[in-house]
């Protein structure tokens, strides 16, 4: 990433960083999960051009979830026909990937590799803690895996990005301190971020106003419920708004701008206790992912901090419009001009 940046740095190049920010959080999810990075040839390619897929699809509108007794019209609409196609893609690639480990670690092989992969199957030979994890368990894992942690990861670094560039006093803020704990080093390091008190009152903020999933994972109840007057049936789809909570005036002051030090010595944190605050959700069903998340993140804006200064193109204005989806994106692509800060 900061070579690519680096090299349009020096041409004087604006780069589209929404578009960069996807690869990069597929590298991530891709060297954690298979390791492979996702722009290489071959397989790994296909897990992100699959996943990408999988997303539209999943934002698309579904009949049979509005009108259950009109879901037969979904093969009509070609939304079922879609969705089992790419069901069956899903499969025979993530078959291949899994025998493909299992290939590696048979025989008189020694394998260091430490992929998810590698650690779930591993878990599966051991049964650990009474797992009786089939195939099609093991994809769906790896499905989830990949699918949660590339999305939402690009978009919340992406929103932190536009609206830095919006507040340039925070993003001066936040610069100074990222360079001033990494100092001189060569590169940023992960025991760095713990020291940036600030950095992560940004990211707090930034998902505060642009949840990556805004409406939350659909729930279902499994028995009849009154609430708030309504009687809710029981196998209820239901959708939380996070996005609408996080904005509520009764809770969070001046709830429409974007305030980090709000998050300045505040319990307020990531796991949901704190009922204003749930975007990766609350209780058992939280989301899993939420350190590889979150780390993830401030790692990736901790690098573009320490290494650029960053401007808007001439004559281009910041869009901070998002798009509808399962996850919260900005509807206009971030195009930046990096500009070199470190000697190199």
């Amino acid at each position: 990433m900061v070579n690519k940046i680096r090299g349009a740095s020096l041409k004087g190049e604006v780069v589209n960083l929404s578009d960069m920010l996807m690869l990069i959080s597929s590298n991530i999810a891709s060297r954690c999960i298979l390791s492979h990075k996702s722009e290489d040839e071959g397989g790994c390619s296909k897990f992100g051009q699959l996943g990408k897929r999988l997303l539209i699809l999943t934002s698309a509108f579904s009949i049979g979830d509005v009108f259950p007794y009109l879901k037969w019209l979904d093969v009509l609409t070609e939304y079922n026909p879609s969705m089992k196609a790419l069901s069956s893609e899903f499969d025979a690639f993530l078959d291949q990937v899994i025998q493909e480990h299992r290939e590696h670690e048979s025989g008189d092989q020694v394998s260091n590799r430490k992929d998810f992969v590698s650690i779930i199957m591993q878990l599966q030979k051991d049964r650990m803690y009474d797992l009786d994890l089939t195939q099609d368990n093991i994809k769906g894992v790896l499905l989830d895996m990949f699918i949660g942690g590339t999305d939402t990861t690009k978009a919340t670094i992406e929103w932190t990005m536009a609206e830095l560039l919006k507040h340039p006093i925070a993003m001066k803020k936040v610069q100074e301190e990222v360079r001033h704990v990494v100092g001189k080093e060569s590169k940023v390091e992960m025991e760095d971020i713990s020291k940036m008190g600030y950095l992560k009152c940004v990211i707090k903020e930034t998902l505060r106003l642009h949840p990556a999933s805004p409406l939350l994972a659909p729930r279902r109840t499994s028995a009849s419920v009154k609430l708030g007057g309504h009687d809710i049936p029981s196998d209820t789809t239901v959708l939380i708004n996070a996005w609408a909570i996080h904005r509520d005036p009764e809770w969070w002051e001046k709830p429409e701008e974007f305030i980090p030090e709000r998050f300045e010595n505040s319990s307020i944190d990531f796991q949901g206790q704190d009922f204003h605050y749930i975007l990766f959700g609350f209780g058992r069903r939280a989301c899993p992912g939420l350190p590889f998340g979150i780390a993830s993140a401030e790692y990736a804006v901790a690098n573009l901090l320490y290494w650029f200064d960053w401007k808007l193109p001439a004559g281009e204005d910041l869009d901070m419009n998002d798009v509808y989806g399962i996850t919260l994106h900005m509807k206009t692509p971030l195009r930046v001009l990096p500009l070199s800060h470190v000697s190199f």
